[in-house]
């Protein structure tokens, strides 16, 4: 599967462009603010429905329009798919397939698999859980749709048992049987995706670890470990032992919205004792183990988006990442980066084709 053209209107800080893509790699470059990481959200908006550094849809819109347009050709096995994405100020958001507009956009999630490697995915070491977790069901929900049903249950029930303990604390009226209802039903959708969960995991980490040996050639031992309270106990006796205290709290202290994911370097939190470099490090690995993931569990490869990828890796981590990439078993990468003679010579010491494109203020252009 690849991308073969771009089309934006009014989309941040792009008026009108238009981009013709390589199946291989394709590089951005330009300097900080001239738009480059926007060509990659736009790809993801594309992809996945959403940006991938803001949830809020308008907030793409260019500043004095009413309406930004995005617009993709893909080729999946020789076959043309034209997506296209419409946000208009204070109207729903149009996604469309070939011209048909979706019933409800979970449809469309993994039809077009990205992964993107960004900065900002900093967050996922040092914010809480909750990123973690995000990151799980990003990688599950392109590859299972039945997950992602499951988890939008779950998150309803959820909320339903939360406001129920609120009523309960207020009115000091506590019905049982409804309680013992939601339970049920919160437990049916939460062994579903624990065992969803644990099972990715098991596949997950072995690649992880294969890529950040690569990337490290093996100098440091880093572990991952998925941590949930049903690895231990049932839910529905958690559940059954905690409900005093939920209670209490006026909210669900036990379940699959507590699960986290544990990272150490050299059995110390990464968080407290990695380096800049080997924190970015081991994030590209959990990206590349989620490339390799989707890949097998599709049958195609995904679309690779790399942002400000050579920033904090010393010349050796990038030259073994883009030999890998550019070689290996990766489809179509787009890659940003500041300096274009940088981008030249890291290329031309790997033997490897590139297109390259000039950013500057929203305007591109092949370099």
């Amino acid at each position: 599967m690849w991308l073969k053209n771009l089309t934006l209107l009014n989309f941040k800080n792009y008026g009108d462009a238009e981009v013709r893509f390589s199946e291989t790699v394709n590089v951005f470059t330009g300097d900080n603010g001239s738009g480059k990481t926007n060509m990659l959200d736009a790809i993801h908006y594309l992809c996945l429905c959403k940006s991938y550094f803001n949830p809020i849809d308008t907030q793409q819109i260019k500043t004095g329009e009413e309406v930004f347009m995005i617009q993709g050709d893909f080729d999946r096995n020789e076959k043309n798919d034209k997506i296209s994405c419409g946000v208009k100020r204070n109207q729903k958001k149009q996604f469309k397939r070939n011209k048909k507009e979706y019933e409800k956009l979970a449809d469309h999630i993994g039809l077009f698999p990205v992964v993107m490697v960004s900065p900002y995915d900093v967050n996922l070491i040092m914010e809480g859980s909750e990123e973690r977790r995000k990151f799980i069901d990003n990688v599950i929900s392109q590859t299972d749709s039945q997950y992602l049903d499951q988890l939008i249950i779950y998150n309803r029930i959820l909320q339903n048992r939360n406001s129920f303990l609120k009523q309960v604390a207020i009115t000091r009226k506590y019905d049982p049987t409804l309680l013992e209802i939601l339970d049920e039903r919160l437990v049916s959708a939460g062994n579903s995706i624990f065992a969803t969960r644990k099972a990715f995991m098991d596949e997950f980490i072995p690649l992880f670890s294969q890529y950040y040996n690569y990337l490290t050639e093996s100098k440091e031992f880093v572990e991952v470990l998925y941590q949930s309270q049903l690895n231990d106990t049932a839910f529905e006796e958690l559940l059954k032992r905690s409900v005093e205290k939920d209670r209490v709290l006026e909210r669900t202290t036990t379940g699959i919205h507590k699960d986290e994911l544990v990272f150490s370097l050299s059995e110390m939190p990464l968080k407290k004792f990695g380096s800049q470099g080997q924190q970015k490090s081991f994030l590209i690995a959990l990206k590349l183990a989620q490339y390799a993931y989707l890949s097998k569990n599709k049958g195609f490869k995904p679309i690779l988006l790399l942002d400000d990828i050579f920033d904090k890796l010393d010349d050796k981590r990038v030259q073994k990442l883009m030999q890998m990439v550019s070689h290996h078993d990766f489809g179509q990468i787009f890659i940003t980066d500041t300096g274009i003679e940088r981008v030249k010579s890291i290329f031309e010491e790997i033997d490897a084709e590139v297109s390259i494109f000039e950013v500057k203020e929203g305007q591109i252009n092949n370099a």
